[in-house]
């Protein structure tokens, strides 16, 4: 099978280092592929090999690979002797880090162009038969709709102008498409979500999914609230606060890059339950609490003759080690599907997602069984 590239945005952070050194340790046969949907036994479709995925990506961080897998390890992320086992991997994948995109630094349509330069060079070098862009940067703030947004050929008036009119993670996306590649929204941010951008996927042939993985409380609520509708219980309220460190924390610390989470992870009791349910999810930050987080929901339901109950769950995880397998799987199976000749966004990916692209279901159950028929059909 050929070599796949894996170009992360934020190639320097804690979830792409993890998905980076995770990746080299099941090659190297130091790990298992714990947490990899993809290689659970009843996964049908023959994706490409971990040993077969090269990592690169764009970062405007200047420390190391090799650096940030020392300073995750100190912080429990991942095993104490690993990043000095791996050395010679994460080397190499720092190699192929380029700068990224500071907003203000020139104008869209060069930078769009040297991104996609970057990415193209990276697959040339190494002889790859595709590569995946995956956004695991920072949340952005929402961004509002514009008449730019709905036609490419307007879009690309702006940016020839020297117009700032994409947000980073759009202008990410559209020089993944520019260079021909597949593209994954982990994040919130707007992404390939626009209109323009969706007609230049289409126009370079390449497949897309999104966005912002499904790794945590929500994940846990996508599970839990079909329970109540399939059991016919009235859901009256649905509550949560989560505790977030890290680089994570820090920017959801920014109101308007928090609007942006807590819309993606509000909207999936809704979604399943057919209708608003009081109550919402708040967001803190707290330093002390590192690479880990904290989620503790508060569900109060009805069931027979107006009974009132109550139902309260506490999710304690590592964010980067949560999100890292499905990073890896969700780049193996894009480019699959873009061997297969899919191009377009691919709501079959939604199980991996909170505000999935293409589909409005948000049931676990449901999702995992479309996702299994995709990989069938895939394989």
């Amino acid at each position: 099978m050929d070599k796949v590239g894996v170009w992360l945005i934020g190639a320097r952070g804690s979830v792409a280092t993890t998905a980076t050194a995770g990746a080299a340790a099941i090659r190297a046969g130091l790990a298992p592929p714990q947490g990899c949907v993809t290689e659970s036994p009843d996964f049908p479709a023959k994706l490409v090999p971990f040993a077969d995925l090269v990592f690169g990506g764009h970062d405007i961080s200047e420390v190391s690979l090799r650096k940030r897998a020392e300073q995750l390890s100190r912080a429990g992320v991942v095993p104490p002797d690993l990043p000095r086992l791996i050395a010679a991997d994460l080397d190499a994948a720092d190699a192929e880090i380029r700068p990224g995109h500071v907003p203000g630094d020139g104008g869209r349509a060069a930078a769009a162009a040297r991104l996609s330069g970057d990415i193209a060079g990276f697959r040339a070098r190494h002889g790859l038969a595709r590569v995946v862009v995956v956004n695991v940067s920072s949340t952005e703030p929402p961004v509002d709709s514009r008449p730019e947004f709905e036609r490419l050929a307007d879009l690309e008036e702006r940016l020839a102008t020297g117009d700032d009119v994409l947000p980073p993670s759009s202008l990410y996306a559209y020089a993944a498409f520019q260079a021909g590649c597949g593209y994954v929204e982990f994040t919130p941010s707007t992404g390939p979500t626009l209109p323009a951008l969706a007609e230049l996927a289409a126009r370079r042939g390449v497949p897309y999914a999104g966005r912002d993985g499904k790794t945590g409380e929500t994940l846990v609520k996508s599970a839990l609230a079909p329970m109540f509708a399939d059991r016919a219980l009235r859901v009256r309220s649905w509550s949560g606060l989560n505790l977030l460190g890290g680089g994570d924390g820090a920017t959801l610390a920014d109101p308007a890059a928090r609007s942006s989470k807590e819309l993606s992870k509000d909207q999936v009791v809704a979604k399943v339950l057919g209708g608003p349910v009081e109550g919402e999810t708040h967001i803190d930050y707290v330093p002390d609490l590192g690479e880990w987080k904290t989620a503790w929901d508060h569900v109060t339901f009805e069931g027979f003759l107006g009974v009132r109950m109550a139902l309260q769950f506490t999710w304690q995880g590592c964010d980067s080690a949560l999100a890292a397998p499905l990073v890896l799987d969700l780049a193996r199976l894009v480019a699959r599907a873009h061997e297969k000749g899919r191009h377009g966004v691919l709501p079959e990916l939604g199980y991996f997602f909170k505000n999935p692209l293409g589909t409005g279901e948000h049931a676990l159950a449901a999702q995992y069984a479309r996702l299994l028929a995709f990989a069938e059909e895939l394989s």
